[in-house]
């Protein structure tokens, strides 16, 4: 039997190609080998996506992200000078991948026909396929410094941006993120009305607590979470708090399951902690689901969004997560639990696709 297809929700896959030199054609492996030696980043030879990857684990559907943030002058946080230098940077990572579709690695998915007509193509392909299925991407953008001015958000949403994360970490043009305090500056207020306006999704993702309540006032279009866990299995400002899970729930959103470690476990040090010292494991993950099951009273509103190879490697996923291909995995998971088939294709893809059907409508 296939593995189930899984949309996976948010992943890095031009910040990948274009700062970490990686091609994504190429096997897990030889990325790995060409890598070995390299010693400016701790993740090096552990990466764990690429296309064959993707392929293989049946990931057929992602949103694949532009990211450049930009920092004041005395910010110890990486970052361009400048909006104008981070929107430079996301029309390079854009034009990789256009590049991608050339060749038929990737199609961008725009509006419902396009979704429906691209999980037709996987679903009724044979699996394993003896054809190079080209992988289905929907653009966001995590982080909005690189929008200059409400012209480039309305550019970037003609090239086919349909979701976008206000912030990343710290303080932002638009507001303030991960390990941050403080509301949406005027900007972001002003963006939010123009996002809605162009009916682009508000990734809540990354907003610390007071500019997530205060998007949530002012936003009226579609939101989801793409790559959040619950803060009451792992206390970082970074996780939703049960109120905010409920709140986003209330609002019809999706939140997308991530697993980077720090994510998934109380207590992790970044940098410090390893995956043996929590005999972190993938079924972890499925602690995060039940909390948000259980707030929703129904498996709908959950999905993934692993977040793989987002500044981050093997040193930083559970133990039994070496490929993203690994995530078939959780199938048997959830089954052990006691949830049924149509609650698991929902969690690997149905839940997400199903938003966009009602988003795009």
């Amino acid at each position: 039997m296939p593995p189930p297809l899984l949309f996976d929700v948010h992943l890095d896959l031009s910040w990948n190609a274009i700062e970490f030199n990686r091609d994504q054609r190429w096997t897990q492996e030889r990325i790995r080998r060409r890598e070995l030696g390299m010693t400016d980043l701790p993740w090096r030879t552990r990466n764990t996506v690429c296309f064959p990857e993707m392929r293989r684990g049946n990931v057929g559907l992602c949103v694949a992200t532009q990211l450049a943030r930009s920092v004041s002058f005395f910010s110890r946080l990486p970052g361009f000078a400048s909006p104008e230098q981070a929107w430079a940077e996301t029309q390079g990572q854009l034009a990789w991948y256009r590049e991608m579709e050339a060749c038929g690695e990737m199609v961008q998915i725009r509006n419902r026909a396009q979704l429906d007509s691209h999980l037709q193509l996987w679903l009724e392909a044979p699996y394993p396929r003896e054809t190079k299925l080209p992988i289905g991407y929907i653009l966001s953008l995590e982080g909005a410094d690189s929008i200059v001015s409400l012209k480039h958000l309305e550019k970037s949403y003609a090239d086919g941006l349909r979701a976008l994360g206000p912030v990343h970490y710290g303080p932002g043009v638009y507001g303030h993120g991960t390990d941050d305090e403080g509301p949406l500056t005027s900007r972001g207020h002003e963006l939010l009305k123009e996002m809605e306006r162009l009916g682009i999704i508000l990734d809540v993702t990354h907003l610390c607590d007071e500019s997530f309540w205060d998007a949530m006032k002012r936003f009226n279009g579609s939101i989801w979470a793409s790559h959040s866990n619950c803060r009451a299995l792992s206390n970082w400002n970074r996780q939703f708090t049960d109120e905010q899970i409920k709140e986003l729930i209330s609002r019809g959103a999706v939140i997308g399951m991530a697993f980077d470690a720090i994510m998934m476990v109380h207590g992790w040090t970044h940098l410090r902690s390893k995956p043996q010292d929590f005999g972190l494991k993938l079924e972890k993950i499925c602690e995060h689901i039940d909390h948000i099951c259980q707030l929703a009273g129904n498996a709908r509103q959950v999905g993934i969004g692993s977040d793989l190879d987002g500044g981050y490697g093997t040193e930083q996923t559970p133990l039994d997560l070496d490929s993203i291909a690994d995530l078939a995995k959780l199938q048997g998971h959830l089954q052990s639990r006691g949830y049924k088939a149509d609650d698991i294709e929902g969690i690997f893809s149905g839940n997400f696709v199903n938003f966009l059907r009602r988003t795009w409508n």
